[in-house]
């Protein structure tokens, strides 16, 4: 029985590493390809390996688009929406979590529903509104959209409904506000899920494309994902895959750091915050 258990740990191991391998292959390739020479296209050859190791599809990649410009605008366009989300969906899931009020299930029903409906459909009201605000080509109007968020509010709901009521009622024996109460009892008590958020809300936003590119005309506002886009367009016949690769590194650069160094915070923040 002891064999067979540590058999199937054994096959339980192998099958990770399988899945974890095959994940990451198109990391490798996107690595492999762009210090491949520009000369010798994927179509021809090895698809991994060229006859050297160049940085030329780098040093390209970096004069086409003025990235740090693109780093700052995506950093604001993350940094931006995240602190009103933060503060947007505290105040609703504390509202449904403890709140009573008239109409409080089909709220709720309806910000599950709003999970459900993928944000392109939305693109076109989302559009009218901010030409009709005069926000088009600013970087306010990027981030607009994402000020609420469903996921959020539904996270967040359920982590402050598992702290303990006596918690809030000893807050209000001692003399402290709303205000206080959400601040030092139940944001206090939910930093797991709160950084569970914050990765999911970071990590989509960076990689957004659709909306920023049809919402934004200026060079001085579009973030990195507009500005990768520019090395499709390098020549009349399509990309160099090379630079294009570069270019992609370039832009989840700071993504795949920021998980290798805090990788154990993040799955453990996922973890405690019910996140399967």
């Amino acid at each position: 029985m002891k064999d067979k258990n540590i058999l199937l740990d054994r096959c339980g191991d192998a099958l990770k590493v399988a899945l974890a391998i095959i994940f990451l292959l198109p990391l490798f390739f996107t690595i492999l390809v762009s210090f491949r020479p520009e000369a010798e296209p994927v179509t021809n050859g090895n698809i991994f390996f060229g006859s050297e190791i160049t940085l030329i599809n780098y040093q390209r990649a970096l004069v086409i688009a003025p990235w740090s410009l693109h780093y700052l605008n995506s950093i604001i366009f993350v940094a931006g929406t995240l602190l009103v989300q933060l503060v947007t969906v505290t105040a609703a899931a504390y509202a449904f979590a403890r709140m009573e009020f008239f109409g409080k299930r089909i709220l709720l029903l309806i910000i599950l529903l709003q999970l459900m409906i993928p944000s392109g459909v939305l693109l076109v009201q989302n559009f009218r509104t901010i030409n009709m605000l005069g926000l088009f080509d600013t970087r306010i109007a990027l981030m607009i959209p994402y000020w609420g968020s469903a996921f959020g509010v539904l996270l967040l709901r359920q982590t402050f409904r598992e702290i303990p009521i006596e918690l809030e009622e000893a807050a209000h024996i001692d003399g402290a506000n709303l205000f206080q109460v959400i601040r030092h009892v139940y944001v206090t008590n939910s930093i797991p899920a709160y950084l569970a958020f914050a990765l999911v809300s970071v990590s989509s936003h960076w990689n957004e494309f659709l909306w920023p590119f049809i919402i934004t005309r200026s060079e001085e506002i579009r973030p990195l994902t507009v500005g990768l886009n520019k090395l499709i367009k390098t020549t009349d016949q399509g990309a160099f895959y090379g630079q294009l690769m570069a270019g992609t590194l370039i832009v989840i650069a700071p993504l795949v750091i920021l998980f290798l160094l805090f990788q154990r915070q993040f799955v453990e923040s996922f973890a405690r915050s019910g996140i399967r």
